[in-house]
């Protein structure tokens, strides 16, 4: 990381506002790119010695763009959805600027030719890319230096570990990040982020580091619903250079997150196949949210055929890792961890039978789901077993995110609950495939009515 020069304070007010509130002050004229950069430098300067979120923080470059984004808007030109706006981008996605080293020191000083789609389409909306955020090994399991922001003796999840700690901290307002199993829902839920993993297709992958196709998603963070919307609706949109991305409209995130439900949402509450490995306390937590929605949250058992949904996703996932991952098993077999050689030779034992059945089964357990979403708005279940665990050798149990992601699912985890050790517990909507606003405009209609709940509570014991 870069040296701390002295700065002139920007005031740390700014870094404790949402993205869509900092990006109108700038468009107003009240704050400049460079006061918020500033802002958010003070707050890595304060944090990051012991979260350890950025793995490249070029400050003079990023002050640099700040700088740049100013200039273009005193001079009256159009500006864009994220101008002036400071962005985290994990490291597993290629920026010209800043080294991507994928969290493997085999590819330590790696300079990319060219920018990543996403990268492309943030800069084109006048984002300011302020770092790359660490990312576990090859964006796997085995974690590297970041901690949780609420305990730096638990882990922050992963793979997107830093860029989850680093909103979670407001060291930055927004963060890129990506999931193969559970990595934007799990260190959001485990850092108390908003995490959101859009319907998989709808955020171009070009420029990053590919594990597995059928899985891989861009996912984001923000602090707030509406943030993880505006930046949401930058990435969106088709790509030639991803061939699972779709030539439609702008899925127009942020207006329908915004929007009032036609009629209240009604919850589907799912016990999926990990429920028994959730903590006690989830057990309890989510007992209680579920009677709090009263008639608006029903509990749904889902087919027992879900339970091949677990060896389903990890016969796509290992044998992704087989193809998409040799090369580094090949060129520096010795610096990788145990864990994720084993990964790779496990993939390498996974058949083409293998292979094609774990397709199969995504159109199989979607029918399974047909019937619960023509009904209700979105599932409601935990994103995690738990809190964060202790301890930073492990990232936590994804299992929870599994299902969803092998589905292509969007997913989104808000930090509305605490565990018994004070940390962040994260509660995941799911919704049907490609209504990724109606999911946020439903997880945005939750956020309130539970808000309005506490302050209806609050306001009678004090009476």
């Amino acid at each position: 990381m870069a040296g701390n020069p002295k700065r002139r304070s920007a005031g740390p007010d700014l870094t404790l506002l949402d993205a869509v509130a900092l990006r109108d002050r700038i468009a107003a004229g009240e704050v400049s790119a460079v006061q918020l950069l500033e802002a958010c430098l003070e707050r890595v300067d304060a944090r990051d010695h012991e979260v350890k979120a950025w793995r490249t923080l070029d400050r003079e470059l990023a002050l640099k763009r700040a700088g740049e984004a100013d200039a273009w808007r005193k001079k009256g030109r159009p500006t864009g959805a994220l101008h002036g706006v400071p962005v985290g981008i994990k490291d597993i996605i290629d920026t010209r600027d800043l080294p991507t080293e994928n969290g493997t020191p085999i590819d330590a000083g790696r300079r990319p030719g060219r920018d990543a789609t996403v990268v492309a389409r943030l800069r084109s909306a006048g984002a300011v890319i302020m770092g790359k955020t660490v990312t576990t090994e090859l964006a796997f399991y085995t974690p590297r230096e970041t901690t949780n922001p609420h305990n730096p003796a638990h882990t922050p999840g992963g793979s997107s570990s830093g860029s989850a700690a680093a909103v979670a901290a407001h060291m930055v307002p927004l963060a890129v990040g990506s999931q193969t199993n559970g990595s934007v829902i799990r260190p959001a839920a485990f850092c108390g982020a908003v995490g959101f993993k859009p319907s998989h297709g709808l955020i171009s992958r070009t420029g990053m580091l590919l594990q597995s196709r059928p899985l891989d998603t861009v996912g984001v963070f923000a602090t707030t619903i509406e943030g993880a919307a505006l930046i949401a609706d930058v990435l969106a949109g088709y790509d030639q250079g991803d061939p699972d991305t779709r030539m439609e409209a702008p899925p127009r995130l942020l207006d329908l997150a915004r929007s009032e439900p036609p009629l209240k949402p009604l919850f589907a509450f799912v016990k999926q196949p990990a429920w028994d490995q959730a903590e006690a306390s989830t057990h309890e937590a989510f007992a209680e949210l579920t009677q709090e929605l009263g008639e608006q949250c029903d509990e749904v058992p889902l087919p027992d055929v879900f339970a091949e949904a677990i060896p389903a996703h990890a016969a796509l996932m290992l044998g992704g890792f087989s193809r998409n991952l040799q090369r580094y098993y090949e060129r520096g077999r010795d610096q990788l961890s145990e864990r994720m050689r084993s990964a790779i030779e496990d993939g390498h034992k996974v058949t083409a039978a293998q292979y094609l059945t774990a397709l199969d089964w995504r159109d199989v357990l979607y029918a399974g789901l047909e019937k619960v979403f023509e009904r209700y708005d979105a599932i409601i279940t935990p994103a995690t077993a738990g809190e964060a665990p202790a301890g930073l050798e492990s990232t936590g149990n994804p299992a929870f995110c599994t299902p969803w992601t092998l589905l292509g699912l969007p997913a989104v985890s808000l930090p509305l609950m605490q565990g018994p050790n004070g940390l962040p517990l994260g509660v995941q909507l799911v919704g049907p495939r490609g209504n990724d606003g109606r999911l946020l405009r439903t997880a945005n209609w939750l956020v309130r009515h539970l808000n309005a709940q506490i302050t209806s509570e609050a306001a009678r014991q004090a009476s």
